[in-house]
């Protein structure tokens, strides 16, 4: 297993993950398989959407702010129930399979870490699974 860092700098925002997925499996041997990737954190998330046009995402969460805005009379008192309302709706892990030493996406397809409590220092663990040969 391994962990990586990543550094927010908004209070929501969503942070491509492409590089050091791929990296890690190539770096793994890992011809068979998957990547299993886990967020121990209650007010981020994962997800894999599109990645080629940035208004993507723009959509994606303007439209989740709307539907679950910042402050809307929680009884939480922290003042982020909506962060973690997000994130449990985006999901913790994600488990992409491996063929041919590569990272089975589509075409369009990235992987996303999603920050909706920002801005933190946060980490995602993973972890290859599978064969070599």
């Amino acid at each position: 297993m391994k962990e990586i860092t990543v550094n927010t700098s908004r209070r929501t925002e969503f942070v491509v993950l492409d590089d050091q997925v791929r990296r890690m499996v190539s770096e793994s041997g890992v011809k068979e398989g998957c990547i299993v990737l886990y967020c121990p954190h209650t007010t981020a998330a994962l997800t894999i959407n599109e990645n080629a046009d940035p208004s993507v995402v723009h959509d994606i969460l303007t439209t989740v702010e709307r539907l679950i805005p910042q402050r809307a009379g929680y009884a939480h008192s922290e003042g982020n129930s909506d962060a973690h309302i997000k994130s449990s709706l985006f999901g913790p892990s994600l488990t992409i399979p491996i063929s041919g030493g590569e990272v089975c996406l589509g075409t369009w397809q990235g992987i996303f870490f999603c920050e909706f409590d920002g801005p933190r220092r946060r980490k995602v663990c993973l972890q290859v699974i599978g064969a070599r040969s």
